[in-house]
């Protein structure tokens, strides 16, 4: 992509990639519902608060990604901020598999869509708009409902999982 001045930038995407990792995120899995009312997730970092009035938040989801059509059909997603003890459910919704829920304690929240037990934060939304983002869509959602804990969260830093240090 050129800049206004017509001139490409000097760095390629796994400089960005990597530069980027340097950011510390929470990590999330956002979940909606798809086919005969199948529970959908994934594991993302794109996550992030955008106004209080209208509540709402943002994530993206990448145009390559399998459960794309689900996000875009159903009228609303959850998104569980995971705590530093939710690292293997992390890992199991960002890998591909036919049953992502498999062993996976959950309830249905706003529009049926699954809320995971235990999840350090619950942002239970309704999809509000969507963007094209280059290669990934971007979702506002408007929270309708909302609950938390005092868990650790689980933090995604220059490419591992990990835990807040606490001094």
């Amino acid at each position: 992509m050129n800049d206004m001045t017509g001139k490409r930038p000097d760095f390629n995407s796994e400089l960005l990639r990597k530069a980027l990792g340097c950011y510390p995120t929470g990590v999330v899995v956002v979940t909606t519902l798809g086919d005969n009312n199948a529970p959908v997730g994934m594991t993302v970092n794109s996550f992030s608060s955008v106004s209080l009035d209208p509540p709402l938040i943002l994530w993206s989801i990448a145009l390559s990604a399998p459960s794309l059509s689900a996000f875009r059909t159903h009228p609303g997603f959850t998104i569980n901020i995971l705590s530093e003890e939710q690292k293997e459910l992390g890992l199991q919704f960002a890998r591909p598999s036919e049953n992502k829920f498999e062993g996976i304690d959950w309830h249905p929240g706003f529009e049926g869509t699954p809320v995971i037990d235990n999840a350090l934060a619950v942002f239970q939304c309704k999809t509000y708009q969507r963007y094209e983002g280059g290669d990934h869509e971007i979702y506002l959602g408007e929270v309708q409902k909302v609950n938390f804990n005092d868990q650790s969260p689980l933090v995604f830093h220059r490419g591992q999982l990990g835990s807040l240090s606490h001094q």
